[in-house]
């Protein structure tokens, strides 16, 4: 059985330097849907923005996000996995695709369990001009057990 969900996304004007932002209120579908079975984790979230309001001297936002994701986990806590991250901007006709493989493993500080994940985020494609660079993600995220 899968487990799903649907909701709103929103893009807000909020960023610190122009460059980084699109100085656009933008809103549209956001999505996820994921398996779990055995040790294995996988699934995709997909969204689509488009912009409704903001700077007319800036670009309008027309963009699709999509992630699939496979992992693995065994019950020590270990695990790897693999996503890809897609950016689709249809209005300058361009794609952005990275791969990101990751170790992972979950242990705890202090009373709290978290799970620590690190990898390289490696660039498959660009837009033209762009200057892809290896990268590295690394990842905290605080375990809240049932």
């Amino acid at each position: 059985m899968a487990t799903w969900g649907i909701g709103p996304a929103f893009l807000l004007p909020a960023a610190t330097n122009d460059f980084l932002g699109t100085r656009k209120l933008g809103v549209g579908p956001t999505g996820v849907i994921l398996k779990q079975t055995g040790g294995w984790t996988m699934g995709a979230l997909v969204n689509q923005l488009w912009s409704v309001a903001g700077d007319s001297t800036r670009s309008d936002v027309n963009q699709m996000f999509a992630q699939p994701f496979l992992s693995y986990n065994w019950k020590s806590g270990a695990g790897l996995g693999v996503n890809a991250e897609i950016t689709r901007n249809w209005e300058a006709a361009t794609t952005t695709a990275f791969l990101t493989p990751t170790i992972s493993g979950v242990t705890r500080v202090g009373r709290q369990t978290v799970s620590l994940a690190i990898g390289p985020r490696i660039p498959l494609t660009m837009p033209p001009g762009s200057k892809p660079a290896i990268g590295m993600r690394a990842v905290v995220t605080l375990v809240f057990p049932k």
